[in-house]
């Protein structure tokens, strides 16, 4: 199997804490509106490059998060951020973002996220094209 990969446009959001309501007198959790909109982005994303059948086996995951540039980093700041010298450690956290993207792939890409046993070269970095980068690979 070669690599699956695909790049997710647009600032990176991170998969945000569930919400909760009561319907008929029952506790029901959901995704937060905009954790579950970027999820269906992602998911559109993957379904252009997915298998014919869901992946099965252990998987490697890399998701490299790439953050818009703040406005106020003056032009040496802005230029040390695009090569990779200075580094996001503001939210959103990389686990949380890890979180959406894994949860978007399920059935889509492999079949259960226990498969997942590795992260890869995942990790936070600044540029001026904010996105999310993503490849699975089988392990073994």
């Amino acid at each position: 199997m070669s690599d699956i990969t695909f790049t997710v446009y647009g600032e990176p959001v991170a998969q945000g804490r569930p919400k909760f309501s009561t319907v008929n007198g029952h506790a029901k959790a959901y995704d937060p509106e905009k954790s579950r909109n970027y999820k269906e982005i992602v998911r559109y994303e993957a379904l252009k490059v997915r298998p014919e059948i869901p992946l099965d086996g252990a998987i490697s995951l890399t998701v490299k998060v790439y953050r818009g540039i703040p406005k106020s980093f003056s032009k040496k700041k802005t230029a040390a951020a695009i090569r990779g010298e200075i580094r996001p450690v503001t939210k959103p956290d990389l686990d949380n973002v890890i979180k959406g993207v894994k949860d978007s792939l399920k059935t889509v890409i492999w079949r259960d996220d226990s498969q997942v046993v590795d992260f890869g070269d995942s990790g936070k970095w600044y540029s001026d094209v904010p996105r999310v980068e993503v490849t699975v690979k089988a392990v073994g």
